[in-house]
């Protein structure tokens, strides 16, 4: 076929008006009104946290109603050379990853338990589970406390018990490490219920002839777990993996009140920092400048949630 002969048919079809594709638009206009909200809510917010941080908000610019200096990068660089930041982040980053990861391959546990119990040993986990989700997060960090209260403490008398082991009246959070670790346990008490039904639900979508052909052909429970059941839920994994790096990075509560209010400088994560650096200390621009970097690394998680989805969106 002649270049000219395909020329008319491209003109042709280049001339056709475009119709209005309703079904592509439907999905777009359902999101604009909580995308409008969002916005609000959270625009300007942010807005003024960025401007802060270019500037150097003191108390008395505040009660004065007059404007702030500005000082450029100036917070970011005297944050930057702060060893307090770095530790405070360090310590967040261990914390978080530790958490992730106790939490999530627990919650992965749980999944495949529930998928091989009978019915109504599923239903009675999965009614206690949603009741452990269903309890106010201030309640689980109060019975913690109690479990590991130095006078009273259940889980110091129950090691106490083990032969050679001598943890009476031991206190939990002289070392920040300890101390720590109950506040990890308290974030993955709390988010175990969601993870597990999560997972057990992503399993349940796993077609029962892949997993009967794989133990006709001799493999055993892990090779069917490794090599059918995994690469299915996948995506899914992901997804609740980083929603809980997202969810871990901003902990404040557990160690906030596990502390009673008043943390010492070796429990700080960024979040405590912020709040150190804002409340106790009336130093508005540099926890702003604090809050933003925060911001930034959730972002990056965020990007690569989205593109997760996004892939997963392509795939189907």
């Amino acid at each position: 076929m002649s270049a000219t002969e395909v020329t008319p048919a491209v003109s042709n079809r280049a001339g056709r008006p475009r119709r209005f594709n309703f079904g592509r638009s439907v999905p777009l206009m359902l999101l604009a009104p909580t995308a409008i909200i969002l916005v609000g809510v959270f625009g300007y917010p942010l807005y003024r946290m960025i401007m802060l941080s270019f500037q150097n908000l003191t108390t008395r610019d505040l009660y004065t109603d007059t404007a702030p200096a500005w000082v450029g990068f100036a917070q970011y660089t005297a944050i930057l050379q702060d060893r307090d930041f770095w530790d405070s982040l360090i310590r967040t980053v261990i914390f978080t990853a530790a958490t992730v990861a106790v939490s999530v391959v627990l919650g992965l546990l749980v999944a495949m338990m529930l998928n091989r119990v009978s019915p109504w040993v599923k239903i009675l986990v999965t009614t206690v589970l949603m009741f452990v989700w269903s309890v106010p997060q201030i309640v689980s960090i109060q019975l913690f406390s109690w479990m590991t209260d130095t006078n009273f403490s259940v889980v110091s008398w129950l090691l106490s018990q083990i032969p050679g082991v001598h943890m009476q009246g031991h206190d939990w959070f002289l070392n920040p490490h300890e101390g720590l670790a109950v506040a990890s346990f308290v974030v993955i008490w709390g988010a175990l219920p969601f993870l597990a039904i999560t997972l057990h639900a992503g399993m349940t979508m796993v077609p029962r002839e892949l997993l009967e052909a794989a133990r006709m052909d001799g493999a055993s429970g892990w090779r069917v777990f490794r090599a059918v059941t995994l690469p299915i839920i996948k995506p899914l994994l992901v997804i609740v993996t980083t929603l809980s790096i997202v969810w871990d990075i901003q902990v404040f509560n557990q160690i906030w009140l596990l502390r009673q209010g008043a943390p010492d400088q070796s429990y700080w994560t960024l979040s405590i920092f912020v709040y150190n650096r804002a409340i106790a200390n009336t130093q508005y621009s540099p926890a702003s400048a604090i809050g933003l970097i925060t911001v930034l690394l959730m972002l990056g998680v965020m990007v690569f949630y989205i593109r997760t989805i996004f892939r997963i969106g392509d795939n189907d």
